[in-house]
């Protein structure tokens, strides 16, 4: 029998698999050991420093939830980028999506603030997915009807996205009994 590291089919069967963990793997390595350089030049335990970032992010039930919480919009918008990816679209205009999606999503909670709580929370995720598809929808809209590269279109969607909210934050759905 032929030992699985004396075998040539084995990089040719397993190449992609080990290449998918084994460059990550490196590149977060490395970046722990550069960053535990930097540390280390001013006086501090790269160590202790690594302890408390794990406790901070994973140590009790409340951490869990508050890195689950702040994790959330950033996979939904590295999700706006990969599914339009898959079309040959390159979408850098994902927080645009972001703010209108949250938008909709809160005004949909304002609109029917009697409701049981999870119909508020499913209402509210559905517009949120809603408001922010169609967002985004408006890049490929340009692309696909003006020619407008879409790259540069979601990009600057976000800024139009920003001006939405600041405007309906400070105007219409501003809460009349909070001093800012």
């Amino acid at each position: 029998a032929v030992s699985p590291a004396a075998d040539p089919g084995v990089l040719q069967r397993y190449g992609a698999t080990i290449e998918y963990i084994l460059i990550p793997g490196a590149a977060l390595v490395g970046a722990l050991a550069m960053f535990g350089l930097f540390v280390a030049l001013f006086g501090k335990n790269p160590l202790d420093l690594y302890f408390y970032m794990y406790q901070g992010a994973f140590g009790t039930w409340f951490s869990w939830q508050n890195t689950l919480t702040r994790a959330a919009p950033l996979i939904l918008t590295a999700l706006c980028t990969a599914l339009p990816a898959q079309l040959g679209m390159v979408i850098i205009g994902g927080e645009g999506a972001l703010l209108i999606g949250a938008l909709s999503a809160t005004a949909t909670a304002l609109a029917i603030q009697g409701a049981p709580p999870l119909v508020v929370q499913l209402a509210m995720v559905c517009a949120g997915a809603l408001g922010g598809g169609i967002w985004i929808t408006l890049a490929g809209a340009l692309r696909q009807y003006r020619g407008v590269n879409e790259t540069i279109s979601s990009l600057l969607l976000v800024y139009i996205g920003l001006a939405i909210l600041n405007h309906l934050v400070e105007g219409a759905m501003r809460d009349p009994s909070s001093l800012n």
